[in-house]
């Protein structure tokens, strides 16, 4: 007889195992074919939000004592994820560059969907397995990071996001009154540069070279060009051309949250180039239950960069007194982001009183909104 603390703890877990419902829709669709095709990146980006409102928040904690043997059942999710996305991603790029059925329009239409679900759940587990002192799990983090040729985004957030994050050294937190369509692709520009700096910088304390083969970019860049040539094998050009669409899906999701997370929220400038540490109120956060089920707590922003090593059902949540709250989760949030004057007109108050509440002190906030686009009108 399975002891009753076990069947406890699965149960618990069991919610956040909503994302493997994915993969199979993503065959179901790809059988199907025609307009179908839509109905993952309908179901990512749309039906949680549906689900938010049905479900509510979540305000609950769970209890910071818990062992890692009782975390077994969330432990097994992100990493059981890692060969479950391998074979769904290379297996429909075989069968997509085989079947007669799909027009050119149902292929892209399919890899939209992987591509959204790569991003939303792949890139989203990577993260909380890059994060683990395990090595086995930061590897298993590199395999899924490869499968959508952003691998530098391990360097690149563990050395310099979350070291440099609301100060203009970040690249990856969106400035005060910058538009998404702009931070988009000065992120794809910067994020490699700031990575690739860091790395070589930590050679270069220990007397090495950038060159030097103990650079992990030598392994991350193996290890996507064995995703691209196995993705040839199986499906020529044409599942080379499927690879990179999805690949560039994924890392627009990916900066499309990332763009949500920190929009407008600095650290306070010390002087001599010190900002003060990271706290809870550096990060946006959301407690709506059906998002952060899909997303592995992820909303729970601001106490993962408060204590970076906590895993992803430990995270606790903060009210408005202690952290800023976004009216909406994730899924409502991005699209609002990608209308510029919308967002604006929906957070731009809310950062101008997080300003208010925090930084009194502070009237000159232009050192802080480097690389900002100029200020629209009412801002």
């Amino acid at each position: 007889m399975i002891p009753s603390a076990t069947v406890a703890r699965w149960q618990s877990a069991l919610p956040f195992w909503i994302s493997f419902l994915l993969l199979p829709l993503l065959w179901i669709v790809a059988f199907a074919g025609g307009w179908w095709v839509l109905l993952v990146p309908l179901s990512t980006w749309y039906l949680f939000a549906a689900l938010d409102g049905l479900t509510g928040l979540n305000l609950e904690n769970a209890d910071l004592e818990t062992t890692e043997d009782e975390l077994y059942w969330y432990r097994l999710l992100t990493t059981l994820w890692v060969p479950a996305q391998f074979l769904t991603l290379f297996g429909l790029i075989w069968y997509a560059t085989r079947a007669d059925h799909l027009s050119v329009a149902a292929t892209l239409g399919l890899f939209l969907g992987v591509g959204a679900v790569t991003g939303t759940i792949g890139i989203n587990y990577s993260h909380e397995l890059m994060h683990q002192k395990n090595r086995t799990e930061r590897r298993l983090a590199d395999l899924l990071l490869a499968m959508v040729l952003y691998s530098h985004f391990r360097s690149e957030h563990l050395l310099v996001h979350h070291r440099f994050v609301g100060t203009p050294r970040d690249p990856v937190t969106a400035r005060y009154n910058e538009g998404f369509h702009r931070f988009f692709p000065r992120v794809l520009r910067e994020s490699w540069r700031s990575a690739f700096r860091a790395e070589a910088q930590m050679l270069e304390r220990k007397g090495r070279p950038w060159h030097d083969l103990s650079n992990p970019f030598f392994f991350y860049w193996g290890l996507q060009a064995a995703m691209i040539l196995l993705a040839f094998a199986l499906g020529g050009w044409a599942g080379v051309g499927l690879f990179a669409f999805q690949a560039l899906v994924a890392v627009w999701q990916l900066e499309l949250v990332n763009y949500v997370e920190h929009y407008g929220l600095t650290r306070k400038h010390l002087g001599d180039g010190k900002y003060e540490p990271v706290r809870p109120h550096h990060s946006w956060n959301a407690a709506h239950k059906a998002t952060n089920w899909l997303l592995i707590n992820l909303q729970r922003h601001s106490d993962h960069h408060y204590k970076p090593d906590r895993r992803f059902p430990l995270l606790q949540n903060y009210t408005e007194a202690d952290a800023p709250q976004l009216p909406y989760s994730y899924p409502v949030m991005t699209i609002c982001a990608l209308v510029p004057r919308l967002w604006r007109r929906v957070m731009n108050p809310r950062v101008r009183r997080w300003r208010e509440m925090y930084y009194p002190e502070i009237t000159d906030w232009k050192p802080y909104n480097r690389h900002a686009t100029p200020t629209p009108r009412g801002a």
